[in-house]
């Protein structure tokens, strides 16, 4: 804690300058000055940068809880500790103050970091240790702190073992802090290195997905692997190919990736849909290498498990038959993830079932979602949304394709009887496949034939 000491000591002599020293210590933040009133000098020198925040009150507040972390620790007593209702309030005042850039710059000055660092590592209290990760974070919302903070090794340490805390609001703002620093481009580097250092990162990470039930840590774990795999395929691979294992390095298990994926997104299905669209995207980068389709595939691997869940998200949740162009509309972006996948999957399906053995229900969503395209799609406009739908018609047509090119007579004549394959649905399947997909038309043509000659002479004559 040295370090901590002499940073308040220069804290303390930068305060001894300032006239408002010689006040009596201020116990909260001061209120703004009212409209039209003249600040005084020594009110000009006390303020940080062009803020109304009291210097005096935030040397205070900070030297106050190196004080209050020492006295925790110095107690005999064993388990967590409770902070007061004047500490907590007067910490969570400096998080929020930290959001002003010249704060959070007038902090990194005086050496906050190392002193929130002390603290956090000597903390027996999980709200304090939650608070200090909290404020380091909003630090890291500014490039220039960011690029101090991520500089700080001991800091890089301590914030990947906090990934093994058991306090799930701790984990939330370490991993929104880490999520921070990864997404500013000059200094991503830096903490992918100290990732691919560190196992743990991934033990722990898949610990929290398998087992959380805490929507908002789910979401924001989920958002920060899907940038370390955005970022870094090698490390994608790595975790991929890693095997699964009751302990590695004597005392940490090792989990499933996939396995974790599936179940955060069992988690999050019935409450976010963003977390959930968060976790389709990781699951939509694994099937583009060759590592997660093999992953996949493996018979005794999870990609039944993937399968499975997906189809029930397609038929229970993004396509089920009420308002289906609102529907549509609305979940376009998770139906291009879960037919991104599924298509991949499929491609891999017999390595646990037969590809002819496919949900009739999903081959009626995919056939919904391009009579949809074809009938409510403008053309001739390019926006946002009618790009993505585009997108979304194009994923599906070569979905389609690949299940025409193996479905069997069994699969169409349940089809037709169940009313999912009609004359008008017969049309848009042949017209979306042409003229890419001609074997996959054909083959479906063959099959129809022989189940219901009528509705393949209409097809035929239609797409000559």
């Amino acid at each position: 804690m040295d370090s901590n000491v002499d940073a308040i000591e220069e804290m303390e002599k930068e305060r001894s300058m300032s006239p408002a020293a010689q006040s009596p210590v201020m116990h909260r933040n001061p209120s703004p000055p009212p409209e039209g009133a003249e600040a005084e000098e020594g009110e000009d020198v006390d303020a940080i940068g062009n803020t109304v925040y009291s210097k005096h009150w935030l040397f205070s507040t900070l030297t106050r809880l190196i004080h209050m972390v020492t006295e925790h620790s110095e107690k005999d007593s064993e388990g967590p500790v409770q902070l007061s209702d004047d500490e907590e309030e007067d910490l969570c005042r400096v998080w929020d103050m930290v959001m002003d850039k010249d704060v959070a710059s007038f902090l990194q000055e005086f050496k906050a970091t190392d002193i929130l660092l002390g603290v956090i590592s000597k903390s027996r209290c999980p709200r304090l240790t939650e608070i200090c990760v909290g404020i380091l974070g909003n630090m890291a919302c500014f490039p220039d702190t960011c690029l101090t903070l991520s500089q700080n090794e001991d800091l890089g340490v301590v914030l990947l073992l906090l990934l093994g805390d058991t306090d799930p609001p701790t984990l939330l703002e370490t991993s929104r802090l880490m999520l921070t620093c990864l997404s500013q481009k000059d200094i991503s580097s830096l903490w992918l290195q100290r990732i691919r250092q560190q196992t743990s990162v991934q033990s722990n990470l898949c610990f929290i997905m398998r087992s959380s039930t805490n929507m908002d840590l789910l979401e924001k774990v989920g958002e920060l692997v899907d940038k370390l795999f955005d970022l870094d395929e090698e490390l994608m691979k790595s975790w991929i190919t890693a095997q699964p294992s009751d302990e590695e390095d004597g005392h940490e298990s090792r989990l499933d990736l996939v396995s974790c994926l599936v179940e955060a997104s069992k988690q999050l299905r019935p409450e976010s849909p963003n977390g959930l669209e968060v976790y389709l995207h990781i699951l939509q980068l694994l099937t583009t290498t060759d590592e997660g389709i093999q992953a996949f595939a493996s018979p005794d691997g999870s990609g039944q498990a993937v399968w499975d869940l997906i189809c029930e998200l397609v038929c229970e949740d993004f396509c089920h038959s009420t308002e289906p162009s609102v529907i549509l509309q609305e979940h376009k972006s998770l139906l291009v993830l879960s037919f991104s996948v599924l298509q991949a999957l499929y491609g891999c399906q017999d390595q646990w079932t037969s590809k002819g053995d496919i949900s009739l229900d999903l081959i009626a969503n995919i056939l919904k979602v391009l009579q949809h395209h074809s009938e409510h799609t403008d053309h001739s406009t390019s926006n946002e949304d009618t790009q993505q739908l585009q997108t979304l018609a194009e994923i599906a047509t070569e979905f389609l394709a690949d299940i025409c090119n193996h479905i069997t007579k069994d699969t169409v004549a349940d089809l037709v009887e169940k009313g999912f394959l009609t004359e008008k649905t017969c049309l848009t399947a042949a017209g979306s496949l042409l003229p890419h997909f001609k074997d996959s038309l054909q083959h479906l043509q063959v099959m129809l034939s022989e189940v219901d000659p009528q509705l393949a002479d209409v097809v035929g004559k239609q797409f000559s």
